[in-house]
């Protein structure tokens, strides 16, 4: 017998080589695509030499390689699917919410927190944040809070607040401020991380363990959509190091078999790990997970969100002349610690959802690179909502490449339309068709858990800018559906640097691959979002089985 561990045949195979070429049956040998084939079979001469349970017919069903995720969080999202579910349109009403908290309060043990996520003051039927006095009549005696939709905005009742050290005195920090009532006294709404950061801090922190536990079951999620190699954008964002220790301690005793990327907070890098540069420090990373995580880069951020006018623009907000956002470093501070995290030899991928942010980034990177020049350094900007024309030539010029939230048009755009962007700016964001044209690298994302994770709804977004309330909008901005299967496989393996190994269904390269129950490119593009995952193989093993 020959010594091939898996056979696939009578498929749909999009390898997403160079030629967008298709195939009909290959050959898995040692975790590697052995040999692809046009037809629907091998050679019979080799399929008379190989163990028939090695061989899976697929009676035509689609197989493209392992979806590609550039940008997530995957332990906030596992944190959050233990936590009170406060999201819209689940919740109708900030009383709806404060009945999701009470049941959370009669779950959590004496000395915890009741903590929630996901909510939304704009698809509220009061359209506005939940306060402390409405978090209190839930409890007073026990710390509660709740993370925004977007994760940069929270409210926090009496207790927590308490807990935290805060007063109606405590000073607004430096990129964010503490919301205050008519009498100005603390009303509990946080805006912006480092407002977030003192009520973060205390909250007791989970054990590595329980965490490396959590990981291990949020990977289910992920598996079940096609994903097999996850970029988490944010370790060290809420629980600092204890983050980056459970992301390892997941990955060397297989609480999961996904294939991670760490893209670690710059305060860890400018602290714990102060002394180390990139390679060192990805040597050390490898070496605890025998491989199977990796660094990824430094990540930081220069603004907040739209949907909480918190995000830097260089024009006013729609309904709000006055705003404008903030950047959350100053310039010459913001370029110092980019210099140095580049002169270490990290990748920096930094936070821009504003086009004023936008701007400031690549500014940052011109100093970067005329003080220190470095050819494919694959540094990035994340999300380019609002990114202009002027922005992305700027990109093309230093070979700045880009991951796009573009699940953001589906979820957002509508309100976007009426409060935060007006109708113009609105139907350019994300221009994908723009960053195409100008060859600019980039992929897609979720943000999850901002949004769910799924790579196909990704796709469906990108190629039909559908809102929720069903308008095409920007509708000279779709890509196509090759270029999106692309952004969601070969091109995030290009900026992970990683696609002579994967990305890719060709010989040699790893065999990760989803199985799907139809193939993109030939259903009606707006049933992109409808095909359902059947399997996932990472490294030729079956790491999910979708259940009958």
């Amino acid at each position: 017998m020959m010594t091939i561990d898996l056979v696939i045949k009578n498929a749909t195979i999009l390898t997403m080589d160079e030629n967008f070429s298709r195939a009909g049956s290959l050959t898995v040998k040692d975790g590697r695509v052995d040999q692809v084939w046009e037809t629907a079979e091998p050679p019979e001469a080799l399929l008379g030499t190989i163990d028939t349970s090695q061989v899976i017919d697929l009676k035509g069903k689609t197989v493209v390689p392992g979806f590609v995720d550039t940008h997530s969080h995957l332990l906030m999202y596992s944190q959050f699917r233990d936590q009170a579910n406060c999201s819209s349109p689940l919740n109708q009403s900030i009383s709806d919410i404060l009945e999701k908290l009470r049941a959370q309060l009669e779950k959590v043990n004496e000395d915890e927190w009741v903590l929630g996520w996901g909510y939304d003051n704009t698809l509220l039927k009061e359209n506005r944040h939940p306060t402390r006095k409405e978090l209190d009549q839930v409890s007073t005696e026990v710390p509660i809070f709740i993370r925004h939709t977007s994760v940069h905005f929270a409210v926090a009742n009496s207790k927590a607040l308490e807990l935290a050290g805060l007063t109606d005195d405590t000073k607004n920090p430096k990129g964010g401020h503490f919301g205050k009532d008519e009498d100005g006294k603390l009303d509990g709404v946080l805006y912006e991380l480092p407002a977030l950061e003192p009520v973060q801090a205390a909250i007791p922190t989970p054990s590595i363990s329980d965490m490396a536990d959590l990981l291990g079951e949020g990977a289910k999620d992920y598996l079940a959509e096609g994903i097999t190699t996850c970029s988490d954008a944010g370790v060290g964002l809420d629980l600092g190091m204890a983050e980056y220790e459970a992301h390892l301690k997941a990955v060397k005793e297989a609480k999961h078999p996904l294939r991670m990327r760490l893209m670690v907070l710059h305060h860890l890098l400018s602290g714990a790990f102060k002394e180390k540069n990139a390679e060192t420090l990805n040597k050390e990373i490898q070496a605890a997970t025998e491989g199977r995580a990796v660094l990824d880069s430094a990540k930081l951020f220069q603004d907040g969100s739209i949907q909480g006018f918190t995000a830097a623009l260089r024009e006013p907000y729609y309904t709000k002349p006055e705003e404008y956002g903030e950047l959350l470093r100053d310039q010459e501070d913001f370029e110092k610690e980019l210099l140095d995290l580049h002169n270490r030899g990290f990748r920096l991928t930094i936070h821009g959802n504003g086009d004023k942010a936008i701007e400031s980034i690549l500014n940052a990177y011109s100093f970067v690179l005329n003080k220190n020049p470095r050819a494919h350094h694959l540094h990035r900007i994340e999300h380019l909502q609002t990114a202009l024309p002027t922005d992305l030539d700027r990109m093309k010029e230093m070979d700045v490449a880009g991951s796009f939230f573009i699940n953001h048009v589906y979820y957002w755009a509508d309100r976007h339309k009426k409060y935060f962007l007006g109708p113009e700016r609105t139907a350019r964001i994300n221009p994908l068709a723009d960053a195409s044209e100008r060859d600019i690298l980039y992929t897609l994302h979720s943000d999850c858990p901002i949004t769910p994770i799924s790579p196909l709804f990704s796709i469906w977004a990108a190629v039909n800018r559908q809102t929720m309330d069903g308008e095409i909008l920007g509708e000279d901005q779709c890509i196509s559906v090759e270029k999106a299967l692309q952004t969601m496989t070969i091109d995030g393996s290009k900026l992970n640097a990683d696609e002579t190994n994967s990305g890719s269904l060709e010989a040699g390269k790893l065999a990760d691959f989803a199985i799907l129950d139809q193939d993109p490119t030939a259903v009606d593009k707006m049933a992109i979002k409808d095909i359902t995952v059947l399997e996932t193989f990472i490294g030729g093993e079956r790491v999910y089985q979708k259940e009958e």
